[in-house]
């Protein structure tokens, strides 16, 4: 049987976790599939509490005996000094696990309200180096301050990283609509950038059926906004990803509907896009469609791809019919909107 852990987190992570893991449940019996067993592992301020560590040594030995788990969204920002002083949950455990792929879809839902009506394209976003310095050095976070008066922050891009995730990027692109967008900004960071451009453009040869073009991050942002329904699939460094996801996941609606994954080669982690949203914690108005649909991502990644479009076409179904979650101009909280796609799961069974 295959275990996945469990990992709540803070804010609305309670909330939304739970009800990914009963869609996922539904979904897997719907289509046949083997049931998953689910381990709940200690994480965030609950751990601190209970661990003194907001990601405690037995949740990481237990995540390296999994395939993958479900991760909530952490709130560092409020964890006491100590802690803030160290790589968040989700930094550490893209690192420790070398989660170089954050696949991170932006799809607009029919009967929700969109930015740009149509807009269903993947930002690959390289997950272990580039401008994020938490994650670019094997020890320590990358930036340091020589000076009282001085912070230098390094940006690191090596050929294999660049490698792979531009391998990555261009057989989802062939996978989909067969075209790839490199974002970069070799007009100024030439070297490092320019790096990137240059072994996306390399490696793109190699896959001539699929339409290979780029723009600097900034014009991307535009393009996005005036005609995001032209993109596919985006591929760029780890900062410029970021940002280019979140922008993207709310021309498409919400953030709330904005799901990824984060992958290297023997195990994912899902993992919604948005934060911990300490401001309508514990209320029911969250809405749990990202981190269900990070849960069908990872489902999809295991192979058990019958119960991700199950999950897919539920969620699609559910917006569609006028159910949704005050993000995307609804009414219904976290477990209505929960309740109703298990109820479409069961129906089109």
């Amino acid at each position: 049987m295959t275990q996945l852990g469990v990992l709540e987190g803070d804010g609305i992570g309670p909330e939304i976790v739970p009800a990914a893991v009963r869609v996922l449940d539904a979904a897997l019996a719907v289509a046949g599939a083997e049931p998953v067993e689910w381990v709940p592992l200690p994480v965030g301020a609950a751990a601190i509490e209970t661990h003194g560590s907001a990601l405690p040594d037995v949740t990481v030995e237990t995540l390296a005996k999994l395939d993958g788990w479900l991760l909530g969204p952490h709130d560092s920002a409020a964890y006491p000094a100590e802690h803030r002083a160290r790589l968040n949950p989700s930094g550490f455990l893209r690192k420790h696990f070398d989660l170089f792929a954050n696949i991170r879809p932006a799809r607009a839902f029919e009967g929700a309200p969109a930015l740009v009506p149509g807009l269903d394209l993947v930002v690959v976003r390289e997950n272990t180096e580039g401008f994020y310095a938490d994650r670019s050095t094997y020890r320590g976070t990358g930036e340091f301050m020589p000076t009282a008066d001085v912070a230098i922050a390094m940006g690191i891009f090596t050929r294999t990283a660049i490698e792979r995730i531009a391998l990555h990027a261009l057989e989802l692109a062939r996978r989909r609509r067969r075209h790839l967008t490199i974002v970069h900004k070799a007009n100024v960071l030439r070297t490092s950038t320019g790096f990137f451009l240059e072994i996306c453009r390399q490696l793109a040869a190699g896959f001539p059926d699929v339409e290979v073009d780029d723009f600097h991050i900034d014009a991307m942002t535009v393009h996005l906004v005036r005609h995001g329904a032209d993109f596919d699939v985006l591929v760029t460094e780890n900062m410029f990803g970021d940002i280019l996801s979140d922008l993207a996941g709310e021309l498409a609606g919400s953030l709330g509907i904005a799901p990824s994954i984060n992958a290297s080669n023997d195990r994912a982690m899902a993992q919604a896009a948005h934060g911990s949203a300490p401001d309508i914690a514990g209320r029911g108005l969250a809405n749990p469609t990202a981190m269900i649909a990070s849960g069908a991502m990872l489902l999809d990644w295991l192979g058990v791809t019958d119960a991700a479009d199950v999950i897919d076409r539920a969620l699609r179904a559910t917006v569609a019919q006028g159910i949704r979650t005050p993000d995307l101009g609804g009414c219904a909280g976290t477990t209505e909107f929960t309740s109703a796609v298990v109820d479409s799961i069961r129906q089109h069974a």
